[in-house]
């Protein structure tokens, strides 16, 4: 890999890292990113064949500062924090603790209260057991509470009857991974603990839920929130429907915008555990969790039937999103492709996106694991300019490279040579 410079003429910012021969291209997209699309700061990376072939971050690490995004920065990825989570639980899949199929309740009976006995474990992680808001928000703070949290969480009553319709549980679904996660472990670990322990740690990545006291401040990137001015000037950008959700007051999805006092720069927010949302850590970090699976799980423990279960086609008959009013794919707390919302080379990827603009995923296919992260918040529900144009080169990479270097395929998919990249063109 080579040590990346200035474009050509110096037209671009530098950008910092190395990129493998034949995936020049993400260093000259990532580099337009500051030049023309308005990037403050921000880093992505990408495995493919279980190799690193993208690593470069650049920019400044917060808004108001001159300070240097560095190779160790640390920023939060707000949703894309969601994919982490699922992956605690495809670990305890794995080992048998968890049946997907299987009702919530026979591993938390206090989650059966007001209607919820028959909901699985299934439906709760495609978003819909109808648990988007809680009649009784908590603050931030009451999540050092874990115990008070769960009773509350086990007495809330469904927004609709589970299983008819489904609708993203935009920090719920997190809530109810944790108590999951802490009901089926044997060691009752909380969900950050569990990841430490058994996905970053044995991958060697630096990614927290929950982020530790010891991390200096010094590491960790500031975001530029959300405005009224700039929501003015995205609405050309925005699906009308998830406007017109996003201002109702009574909406789902205004109710569902749980923990209002959250600030992401305000680190004493940052050390409590928030599994859907306050995710922190690197772009190489999400890319390489998703690379170990999407080279078939081993190095984690997952078993084959587990990545079967996590790449099967999702259930599409009901794609409306109840709370966003959009068409949604999700399925055992990942973001599935669809026609809406194309990524990979197939509707075996899986991944999730984060509010602002992050996004990793895992592409079993083409074995490539990828993520962007920044710290300019922009409004795209989803293929944000900045990250799509890197993503899309990737993938051109990949496959100009593929034809060259072709390897033997697995059982149930057909050569790279012979796939078409969803939502990419083909090489020149």
């Amino acid at each position: 890999m080579g040590e990346t410079g200035a474009s050509a003429g110096g037209a671009y910012p530098r950008a910092r890292g190395q990129v493998a021969p034949g995936f020049e291209e993400v260093r000259a997209e990532f580099e337009r990113n500051f030049a023309e699309r308005g990037e403050i700061g921000a880093a992505v990376a990408a495995y493919w064949r279980g190799e690193k072939v993208v690593d470069l971050w650049g920019g400044r690490r917060a808004p108001d500062s001159d300070a240097p995004w560095n190779e160790d920065t640390l920023v939060v990825v707000n949703s894309s924090t969601k994919g982490m989570a699922a992956m605690t639980l495809a670990v305890a899949n794995a080992r048998g603790w968890l049946d997907y199929d299987a009702p919530v309740a026979r591993y938390w009976p206090e989650f059966a209260q007001n209607g919820k006995g028959a909901v699985t474990v299934r439906q709760l992680l495609g978003h819909e057991a109808g648990l988007v808001c809680l009649d009784e928000a908590p603050p931030v703070s009451a999540l050092r509470n874990l115990d008070s949290l769960a009773r509350l969480l086990a007495r809330q009553k469904p927004a609709w009857p589970p299983g008819t319709r489904h609708g993203y549980h935009a920090m719920t679904i997190g809530l109810y991974m944790q108590e999951l996660i802490r009901h089926v472990d044997p060691a009752h670990r909380t969900l950050g603990r569990f990841f430490q322990e058994e996905i970053a740690g044995p991958l060697q990545i630096e990614f927290y839920i929950g982020l530790p006291p010891g991390v200096p401040d010094s590491r960790l990137a500031k975001l530029q929130l959300f405005s009224a001015s700039r929501a003015v000037a995205a609405l050309r950008s925005t699906p009308h429907e998830l406007v017109v959700r996003w201002l109702w007051p009574w909406s789902l999805m205004r109710k569902s915008m749980l923990f209002a006092d959250l600030d992401p720069n305000d680190r004493r927010n940052l050390e409590v555990e928030i599994p859907a949302g306050n995710g922190v850590g690197t772009a190489r970090a999400l890319a390489r969790a998703y690379s170990a699976l999407a080279e078939g799980g081993a190095e984690l423990g997952i078993t084959p039937a587990t990545l079967a279960t996590l790449t099967a086609a999702p259930d599409v008959a009901r794609p409306m999103d109840e709370v966003m009013g959009v068409p949604s794919w999700m399925s055992l707390g990942f973001l599935r492709p669809g026609p809406d919302v194309a990524f990979g080379s197939s509707q075996r990827a899986f991944g999730a996106p984060g509010a602002g603009g992050s996004f990793g995923f895992a592409d079993p296919d083409v074995r490539l694991g990828y993520a962007y992260v920044m710290n300019k918040m922009d409004f795209y529900m989803f293929d944000d300019p900045r990250e799509k144009a890197l993503r899309d080169a990737v993938h051109r990479a990949i496959a100009t490279l593929g034809r060259s270097r072709p390897v033997a395929p697995r059982a149930g998919r057909a050569p790279l040579g012979r796939r078409r990249v969803a939502g990419v063109p083909p090489a020149a």
